[in-house]
């Protein structure tokens, strides 16, 4: 699913304008980001939560030449789902 069928989806569900709907969608999506690069986590019940996690730098191997490769240690987003919506995932039969 895209953010074209977000908005797709959604202005069909409330009447809004697709317009109006891609602004919404828009400003949440970059409401998230920036919350995240500012370090904050979001927790949006019965759906999930988004953090950002450190990961600690480790050191990898070139598989083409089985050198070791240093990577260092950086900060990633995650998304975590809710109990919830693992349940009704889990519930699916498709």
């Amino acid at each position: 699913m895209t953010k074209a069928d977000i908005v797709n989806e959604i202005a069909d569900q409330t009447g809004l304008t697709k317009t109006d709907t891609a602004l919404v969608v828009e400003g949440m999506l970059k409401s998230i980001s920036n919350a995240l690069v500012n370090g904050k986590n979001i927790e949006i019940r019965g759906f999930g939560r988004f953090k950002v996690k450190q990961r600690a730098p480790r050191t990898a191997r070139n598989p083409r030449t089985g050198d070791a490769v240093p990577i260092p240690a950086r900060k990633v987003p995650i998304w975590q789902p809710s109990d919830e919506l693992k349940e009704r995932v889990s519930r699916t039969g498709f």
